[in-house]
């Protein structure tokens, strides 16, 4: 169930799997050699599908930022497996057409005046259409939201990442 495009759900209510909003998990791991190969070969025998992912490394340590089909198994393996994590909202929609999509969605926080901390591509496409989709991490989650739906676009949930 994604929102937008005329969508007037109330972002009020208590967070469920059609809240606009999107789990990032934030591992923590020793910048060895294999750490990466360790956390993906977690998911390799599940059906939970990575469907994001960057690294954020220094000389000691890295992080690795993903977004998982399935947060809630997600979590299981990372407490089974004993790894450090944390989890942050990400707002993940759908690129709009046209030639610069990124600076169209940059406009839009601007005029806003919301900071975009960070943002990535998704390794699928989302939703029933199969979109090209962006995650972003931004300083007023709310208000980005509330922003973004505003001017049309199109957010995705949870949900969109199971089917």
């Amino acid at each position: 169930m994604s929102l937008g495009e005329g969508a007037s759900d109330d972002l009020a209510t208590a967070r469920g799997r059609d809240w606009p909003s999107v789990r990032q998990f934030n591992v923590f791991m020793a910048n060895r050699l294999g750490a990466l190969m360790d956390v993906v070969r977690r998911f390799e025998s599940t059906d939970i599908q990575i469907v994001s992912l960057t690294v954020v490394d220094s000389a000691d340590c890295a992080i690795i930022r993903m977004v998982l089909s399935d947060p809630e198994r997600a979590t299981e393996i990372f407490e089974a497996a004993d790894m450090m994590y944390t989890e942050t909202d990400l707002i993940v929609l759908k690129l709009p057409n046209g030639r610069q999509p990124l600076a169209t969605i940059c406009k839009a926080l601007l005029a806003a005046e919301i900071s975009i901390h960070y943002a990535y591509p998704l390794m699928i496409g989302v939703g029933p259409e199969g979109s090209t989709a962006l995650a972003i991490h931004v300083d007023d989650h709310a208000t980005a939201v509330t922003t973004l739906m505003e001017k049309g676009f199109t957010l995705y949930t949870e949900n969109d990442l199971l089917e």
